[in-house]
């Protein structure tokens, strides 16, 4: 699903040259659950732009799902990325005063210009159904506690059926009990075969996964299968059922 082959990322900050990737090498299968780590200043989150098709490096060859994105212009990349990834960010990045349901139909009103109103509403609600927020699809973001605002941005990751959910500092906003349960999303969908990429600083949250790979000063200095902590079952109260 993702190969990439001695990537360097160099930045110019006035006369400073400063490597964020330097030389970083890494496969990943189709239907791997894989945490990258690192403190700040890693490289972590360089390594996500690149992952995520938001950036290109400096140097160096990224084949995703059998196209090589390399060199890539902006607009290329967009393509790809809109077709291959699915995004969760910290911040859960919702529109304020957007319900649930419109939230999740965003991305299919970019690239599914052919899709009806009424496809884009059965794939929202099929895809909240999924993360367990079913009859909270006309709630906006400030009537959802903060786990149930990122399941709806998990949702909004999902409607698309990406091959790749890239989840950065998922739980960095949420609490330890609401973090597991939202870690059980995500260890659900892959065992039901989706990729997971997540980036995070915790070594806690890392444990989800099924593999580490750890950063430090853009090289990769640690690359293992792990012992991998499963979740609790959610709770309805979790999921975001009604009492």
């Amino acid at each position: 699903m993702i190969d990439i082959k001695d990537v360097v990322k160099v930045y110019t900050l006035g006369e400073v040259e400063v490597r964020a990737l330097d030389g970083v090498s890494l496969s990943i299968a189709a239907g791997e659950f894989v945490a990258i780590m690192g403190p700040s200043g890693s490289g972590k989150s360089t390594l996500m732009n690149l992952l995520g098709c938001l950036d290109r490096p400096t140097s160096g060859r990224y084949v995703l799902d059998g196209i090589d994105v390399s060199a890539m212009n902006s607009d290329s990349r967009a393509e790809v990325r809109n077709a291959k990834i699915g995004f969760v960010f910290q911040s859960f990045n919702l529109l304020a005063r957007t319900s649930a349901l419109e939230n999740v139909e965003l991305p299919l009103l970019y690239g599914h210009e052919g899709l009806l109103s009424g496809e884009r509403d059965k794939r929202a609600r099929r895809a909240l159904d999924r993360v367990g927020l079913s009859g909270r699809e006309h709630h906006t973001p400030s009537q959802l506690s903060g786990g149930q605002q990122q399941r709806v941005a998990i949702a909004r990751a999902l409607i698309t059926d990406p091959a790749i959910l890239l989840a950065d500092e998922p739980t960095g906003n949420l609490d330890t009990k609401t973090s597991e349960d939202v870690m059980s999303i995500f260890q659900e969908l892959n065992d039901q075969g989706k990729t997971v990429l997540l980036i995070t600083h915790e070594s806690d949250i890392a444990r989800f996964a099924k593999r580490n790979v750890a950063l430090r000063d853009g090289k990769i200095v640690a690359d293992e299968k792990v012992a991998q902590v499963r979740a609790a079952p959610r709770t309805p109260q979790a999921a975001g059922a009604h009492p």
